[in-house]
């Protein structure tokens, strides 16, 4: 195959990944999907502070390179669809905003 037309053909591939990514970015529900897709505790998946998410964001990124291992060497456990719900997951997690801390003190007082 040409050179060009494989470069075409991945291009299309990661747009067409870049997507769904985003689709399930937008449809993410933490409780009921993340704990379909690594090992977690309940109260792991409750903990929505910046540490929490940060370990959550580090759990995600080991698991997904795992599955990207196992993808590229031909594994039979390979799971395409654990693959794109990993990187979906690790999108959301990302993009989890912090949660609302104590007020900010009044600068006129």
């Amino acid at each position: 195959m040409d050179r060009s037309v494989e470069r075409t053909h991945a291009r299309a591939a990661r747009a067409g990944m870049r997507g769904v990514v985003r689709a399930g970015v937008e449809v993410w529900r933490r409780e009921t999907m993340l704990p379909r897709l690594v090992a977690v505790a309940p109260a792991d998946v409750a903990d929505d502070g910046i540490p929490g998410t940060r370990r959550m964001v580090e759990r995600l990124r080991r698991a997904l390179r795992e599955e990207r291992r196992r993808g590229q060497a031909g594994h039979w456990t390979y799971d395409l669809n654990r693959h794109i719900g990993l990187m979906q997951a690790l999108a959301a997690e990302r993009r989890r905003p912090a949660p609302p801390g104590p007020p900010a003190p009044d600068p006129a007082s």
